[in-house]
């Protein structure tokens, strides 16, 4: 962002902006020309800086044209594309993905998955209004009471506690239910009931993130559900685990469940679903199911998905640039071990 660029010039940083790389978000080149930065021709002008700063990944031909001894911070989704961090350490330059920041308290502000992940769920919440064919409040008419919508989310990570909080916004009736039975006080301070499965062990993972659970306890989770999913107008599922495909949440048998009319928003679309029939992408129509399957929804708001992601960016040159503008690079610290994932032509991602 333009913000963030002028605070990178004030700091006494050269910074290179390609040509129109913010007018879909909102941002000119004019803006950018008034905060200080100098504006590129094309993204191979840019590539030449000493640290190159993207949104995803570099396609193999983009990798050649990175200078050695260059920094990339991008979402390089590394742990899934380890072909992408083999010709990054090939051509000797320093990477950090984005996506793997830790996450401790000090890191908080560059927790890029995070932003975006609050932007994802909350969308979701919008789309699946949009689509349904009630309203989402309880209304007092003239001709009668409408009742509300239900709402059923499943998992209560970032995105879940976003969509919770918006549906609830639009007055639905919220349930949500998450394998990490820790979240239950955050699900009740935003106004939904949470779902209780007593015979289903929690699956709180390392940092806060959900692990993977054992086919018996998927099994179980899954039958127990049924019953919430068959009620619900809506059904928004989030549940992803970093690194690997997403968790089946919803089967054939409990779409079967549902009422003709009713609409699925599927945000582990791109991992593969938590809905037996989403297809990453398309909005499949079953037995009167609308089950929608979309794709970087951060990008449908792309000036707050921007300013985010910008400001995420900034905390990480704040910890490897030094006062003098210097790179420094500290691999005692948990947050840049973490997130450089190649460095000196050496693959370091663990």
């Amino acid at each position: 962002m333009p913000e963030t660029a002028q605070r990178l010039v004030k700091s006494g940083r050269q910074v290179l902006v390609q040509a129109g790389a913010g007018a879909a978000a909102g941002f000119t080149d004019a803006a950018y020309t008034q905060a200080g930065a100098q504006i590129v021709a094309d993204a191979a002008a840019a590539a030449q800086a000493d640290i190159l700063v993207r949104v995803q990944r570099p396609s193999p031909g983009e990798i050649n044209g990175l200078r050695a001894g260059s920094v990339l911070v991008a979402l390089l989704q590394a742990r899934t594309g380890p072909e992408v961090v083999q010709a990054l350490a090939a051509q000797g330059v320093t990477a950090f993905a984005m996506e793997l920041v830790p996450r401790i308290a000090r890191a908080q502000k560059l927790d890029v998955l995070s932003s975006q992940a609050s932007i994802a769920g909350y969308k979701a919440v919008l789309i699946a209004a949009g689509a349904l064919g009630k309203y989402f409040p309880m209304l007092m008419t003239a001709a009668g009471t409408i009742a509300p919508s239900k709402v059923l989310v499943l998992g209560a990570g970032v995105a879940g506690l976003q969509a919770i909080a918006t549906a609830r916004r639009l007055g639905a009736v919220v349930e949500a239910y998450d394998v990490r039975a820790a979240v239950k006080d955050q699900v009740h301070s935003l106004g939904a009931k949470f779902i209780e499965l007593p015979q289903v062990a929690s699956a709180e993972g390392a940092g806060g993130y959900a692990r993977e659970q054992s086919p018996e306890d998927q099994a179980r989770q899954r039958e127990l559900l049924k019953k919430h999913v068959g009620e619900a107008d809506v059904v928004i599922t989030t549940a992803a685990v970093p690194g690997r495909k997403a968790p089946l949440l919803v089967t054939e048998d409990m779409l079967d469940a549902m009422r003709p009319g009713s609409v699925i928003v599927d945000l582990a679309a791109e991992t593969g679903g938590n809905v037996a029939a989403t297809r990453q992408g398309e909005v499949v129509m079953r037995n009167g199911v609308a089950i929608h399957g979309p794709v970087n929804l951060p990008a449908s708001m792309p000036y707050h998905a921007s300013q985010l992601y910008s400001r995420n960016v900034m905390g990480l040159l704040e910890l490897i640039i030094d006062k003098e503008g210097k790179l420094k690079l500290d691999f005692n610290d948990e947050v840049v071990a973490a997130m450089c994932v190649t460095h000196a032509g050496e693959v370091r991602m663990k």
